[in-house]
């Protein structure tokens, strides 16, 4: 018998969630099947089996926060798994006839889970009620001073997770005590009638959805927050002409993309105007250290890429080295990785700035906020065509962009943002240039 255990999730990270069994209770696994789903503040990473043999018990279940380390289930031998559920055809017969009871059915089928976890309920008695805390609940309980002795336990082995510790600290011990059987659990109340004049509310009986968010979405939230109220932000804009960009790209993408295998696309031309920038300007490439900056040498530039699980800003490392096609093979690269869910933490972590694209799902304008701890962020936006003066007596429609640069006022003057953004839009509008930035 051997436990399903968190495995180390990289620097600074600690714990993450569950976020789907791939496995159930009785299923025969080999050594490498993938087994959970463990979501993280940055990635999911699966859990695989160490060996062959049947999964005997699951400890902790989908949605319940897991630290390093901690055992979320259990792989028991396959002799001793068979052994154990001698029974359950006899149940499954019993039940399909309708010859027994259905309390008695069930008190059978629930025989072989309980053989199999009698043992690790027995080693949990004899190593203490502490020791079958999961750290998460051991933390909550000493926060709130409470006796882990007292806390009833929900799981099979008797392990208390923060849900139990969490319900007796809310409604007493019988708050973690197992729920009723849901052919006896009492109907819902009914809302009272409401007031005359009384506005509706959700919990007056208007139909809602309760919804527990991602680890990821919790983490972008904290993160956006905690930016908006450490940084003393400010956000300048200007236009780009993107004529010149875009007769590049219709007169040499085909031939661009039949040497080099990818496309010419806007991200390439973007990243390098903003490395070009960040060489003139370069405290916009700085980070904040206590009461010291820090002068990055070095050119990470974060890309914001929009997956289903949330914001992620996959790193393109020492994007200053690298040619155009370079840059959109890496580009597409990760954002492929970052739809799939299978970007890894290293791809994720740094960066020294950050370009986002709003235009691609049409924004005209926006103030983007900052990916701490780096001190600036360049918004791009929809290209749309605009009639701009020439002179005193022309007027032509030209494809204009908007762009934003959100910047960290503590470390970066006025002066400098708007020079900075100044020089991203010269170097956009002569792309040529861009080759002389190296």
């Amino acid at each position: 018998m051997s436990e399903i255990k968190v495995p180390d999730l990289g620097e600074s990270i600690s714990e993450g969630t569950i976020y789907k069994w791939l496995v159930k209770e009785g299923d025969t696994v080999g050594q490498g099947d993938v087994l959970a789903e463990l979501e993280t503040d940055k990635v999911n990473l699966e859990i695989s089996a160490e060996e062959d043999g049947v999964i005997s018990s699951i400890l902790r279940q989908a949605g319940e926060n897991v630290a390093v380390g901690e055992a979320i289930g259990i792989i028991g031998s396959a002799a001793g798994a068979g052994a154990a559920s001698g029974g359950k055809p006899a149940a499954d017969n019993a039940l399909q006839s309708g010859s027994a009871p259905a309390a008695a059915a069930s008190a059978a089928a629930a025989e072989p889970a309980a053989a199999v976890t009698a043992p690790a309920a027995a080693e949990g008695a004899a190593a203490g009620t502490a020791a079958l805390a999961s750290p998460g609940a051991r933390k909550l309980a000493r926060e709130r001073g409470i006796d882990l002795g007292e806390v009833s336990a929900r799981d099979p082995i008797g392990r208390i997770g923060q849900a139990d510790v969490d319900g007796h600290g809310a409604a007493g011990p019988q708050a973690a005590a197992p729920a009723a059987p849901a052919a006896v659990r009492p109907e819902p109340a009914k809302p009272a009638p409401q007031a005359a004049g009384k506005a509706p509310h959700a919990e007056d009986g208007k139909a809602t959805e309760r919804k527990r968010m991602s680890r990821r979405r919790l983490t972008i939230a904290s993160r956006l927050v905690e930016a908006q109220q450490t940084a003393a932000m400010l956000t300048t804009f200007n236009e780009v002409d993107m004529t010149a960009i875009l007769d590049i790209r219709k007169r040499r993408k085909d031939a661009f993309k039949e040497k080099h295998e990818v496309g010419l696309g806007f991200m390439s031309f973007f990243t390098k105007a903003v490395i070009g920038a960040l060489k003139a300007y370069p405290m916009l490439n700085a980070e904040i250290d206590g009461e010291d900056l820090l002068l990055k040498k070095y050119y990470d530039i974060g890309i914001a890429v929009a997956a289903k699980e949330g914001l992620v800003v996959p790193v393109v490392r020492d994007a200053d080295r690298l040619s155009f096609p370079e840059i959109e093979r890496r580009i597409g690269e990760l954002a492929s990785k970052a739809r799939a869910n299978t970007l890894s933490l290293p791809e994720l972590q740094g960066g020294t700035f950050t370009i986002t694209n709003g235009g691609v799902f049409g924004s005209l304008l926006s103030t983007p906020i900052l990916n701490t701890p780096q001190v600036g962020i360049l918004g791009m936006h929809k290209i749309q065509l605009r009639p701009i003066a020439l002179d005193e007596e022309r007027t032509v429609n030209r494809p204009m962009m908007y762009i934003a640069l959100s910047y960290d006022h503590r470390i970066v003057d006025g002066s400098e943002a708007v020079s900075f953004l100044v020089r991203v839009k010269e170097l956009l509008e002569d792309p040529e240039s861009l080759l002389l930035e190296g």
